[in-house]
């Protein structure tokens, strides 16, 4: 691996990148618009240039070498740089922009903010696109390091280090039943709420505790939790063909109002603050302080 800067540019390495991403040569060829024997000669100039294979036949496609795994980090850092190098100082034209924005929260907080972002990015950025994905805490500070999530959705506090944030909303809480369950006839009480089987979601899994067990105990009550499932998405399916109830935060209740009968907690239970956190790297940058702003209008208007 001598002289490596005269034989790379960055097209090569913008292909090794999505390369190490997908793991898999004709799926990372459709990402980058390319023929797959085109890459696949991209591919052999990468190996030569590193003096590595950088990748190897998997079980599932391609397995990257020690030596391109520990280029994966770098690598991203480096094109975030020099993206963020290009555009300093360029407006943002969000109708001529063809750009894609990647966006990690849980899966409550995308139920709850996807569909109002959507549409004011159809409107006002119509060949942008939205990357939805789902936030891990551990790894999220290295993949806004590299540019891998533009903006993060947060109710962890404190926030990461190095990152920026701003509060977007408080939230609370409210329950959900099927159409015609007897609760939902009338305001329920909390001799009511107690006597019926609830469905909890625990997010780390297996769990039959929440925030509404400890607003209970400080009044010496207690419910029944029958059902523990990981996921919001599998509340409304669920609750549609039982008598369960589920307490769920406001905002994704009132998304599933028509689907399921909403109705008051009868008790305080403590809410939470939903921020949005984004890296140093992309604090000035036109396109994610557009960003910014256009999911502070759409979740706040």
């Amino acid at each position: 691996m001598t002289n490596l800067l005269p034989r790379m540019d960055l097209n090569l390495l913008v292909s090794l990148d999505v390369l190490l991403a997908e793991c898999h040569v004709t799926r990372a060829a459709s990402r980058l618009g390319l023929s797959q024997p085109a890459l696949s000669a991209q591919l052999r100039q990468l190996r030569d240039a590193f003096g590595d294979p950088l990748l190897v036949p998997g079980p599932r496609g391609m397995t990257p070498t020690s030596r391109a795994l520990a280029l994966k980090a770098p690598l991203r850092e480096l094109l975030a740089g020099f993206h963020g190098l290009i555009s300093a100082g360029l407006a943002f034209d969000p109708l001529t922009a063809q750009q894609v924005f990647r966006i990690a929260a849980t899966d409550s907080i995308h139920s709850s903010v996807t569909t109002p972002l959507a549409a004011r990015l159809a409107m006002l950025a119509p060949q942008c696109q939205l990357a939805m994905q789902r936030v891990d805490l551990q790894t999220l500070p290295e993949q806004m390091a590299s540019g891998e999530i533009d903006l993060a959705l947060l109710t962890a506090q404190p926030m990461p280090a190095a990152l920026h944030a701003r509060k977007l909303y408080d939230e609370g809480f409210l329950c959900v039943m099927r159409l015609g369950h007897p609760a939902a006839a009338k305001s329920m009480d909390l001799d009511t709420f107690c006597s019926l089987a609830h469905m909890l979601v625990s997010t780390s899994g297996g769990g039959f505790v929440g925030a509404v067990d400890g607003a209970l105990q400080a009044l010496n009550r207690s419910r029944r939790v029958q059902i523990s499932v990981n996921s919001f998405l599998l509340v409304p399916r669920l609750i549609e063909g039982t008598d369960l109830i589920a307490t769920v935060p406001a905002r994704l209740a009132r998304h599933w109002a028509g689907q399921l009968a909403v109705v008051s907690v009868p008790l305080e239970v403590p809410g939470f603050s939903v921020s949005m956190a984004w890296h140093a790297r992309a604090h000035a940058d036109p396109a994610q302080v557009w960003l910014r702003d256009t999911m502070r209008k759409a979740v706040c208007p």
